[in-house]
C-alpha cells in the first residue's frame, strides 16, 4: 500500500501557476487547484479555462436534470485533457457524500451524479465548478516538470478557486509571489533557466 506524501512535500490545497515558459499549449497561463498528491502521482483541476459554448444548464438538460434559472448559464470548466468527457466537481466542503475527498483549505471534490442533481435541486455546496476532464502526473512526473521551472506553486484558496473572473486568474495567482494584492509579479522578470552559483 502507497504511503502518502509527507506534508512537507505535498501540493494539495495549493496552486500550480504554469510558468512564463511553460513548454505544454495545454498548460499556457494555467492555474491548477491541486486536489490529490502522493506517492501514487498528482491530480488537479484547471479554475481558469473553461469549456467554449458549454453551460452548466445544457450539462444538466444532456443528463435529464431540471435546469434553474440560477445556474443555466454558469461555465463549466475544463479541468484538463485527462479523461475529458468525465465530469468531477471541485466545491465548498460544506457538501460531502462517501465519494468525496476532502481537501486543505475548505475544498472537496466529488465525481458523481448525485451532486449535480443536489447543485441543481438547492441542497448542493455553496460554492462550486463541474470540471470536465482533470489534470494527472505520473508517480514523479510533476517533480520533474517542477525541476524543470514549468511550473510555480503558490498558495491556494476558495477565493481565487471560485473566482468567475477567468482571464484575470493567472495574473492574480502569480501576483502571491511578490506579496500578494499589494505587489505585482512580472511574468517577463521570470527565468526559466536553472544554474548553480
Amino acid at each position: 500500500m502507497p504511503r502518502p506524501a509527507s506534508p512537507a512535500a505535498t501540493l494539495v490545497g495549493r496552486f500550480l501557476v504554469a510558468a512564463p515558459s511553460m513548454p505544454d499549449e495545454r498548460f499556457q497561463k494555467s492555474v491548477v487547484f491541486i486536489c490529490k498528491h502522493d506517492d501514487d502521482g498528482a491530480l488537479g483541476i484547471i479554475v481558469n479555462n473553461k469549456v467554449e459554448d458549454l453551460p452548466l444548464g445544457q450539462v444538466y438538460r444532456q443528463l435529464g436534470i431540471s435546469v434553474p434559472d440560477t445556474t443555466a448559464e454558469r461555465p463549466v470548466l475544463f479541468g484538463g485533457p485527462v479523461e475529458p468527457s468525465r465530469g468531477l466537481v471541485l466545491h465548498s466542503s460544506d457538501y460531502k457524500r462517501e465519494e468525496t475527498l476532502l481537501i486543505q483549505g475548505g475544498l472537496a471534490l466529488t465525481a458523481s451524479l448525485e451532486i449535480l442533481k443536489d447543485m441543481a435541486g438547492g441542497s448542493g455546496p455553496q460554492q462550486a465548478w463541474l470540471a470536465l476532464g482533470h489534470s494527472g502526473w505520473a508517480p514523479g512526473q510533476l517533480d520533474r516538470e517542477m525541476q524543470d521551472n514549468a511550473w510555480l506553486v503558490v498558495d491556494g484558496d476558495a477565493a481565487l478557486v471560485f473566482d468567475p473572473d477567468f482571464p484575470a486568474k493567472w495574473q492574480r495567482a502569480l501576483d502571491r509571489l511578490s506579496g500578494g494584492s499589494a505587489g505585482h509579479f512580472d511574468p517577463a522578470s521570470f527565468s526559466h533557466q536553472t544554474g548553480r552559483a
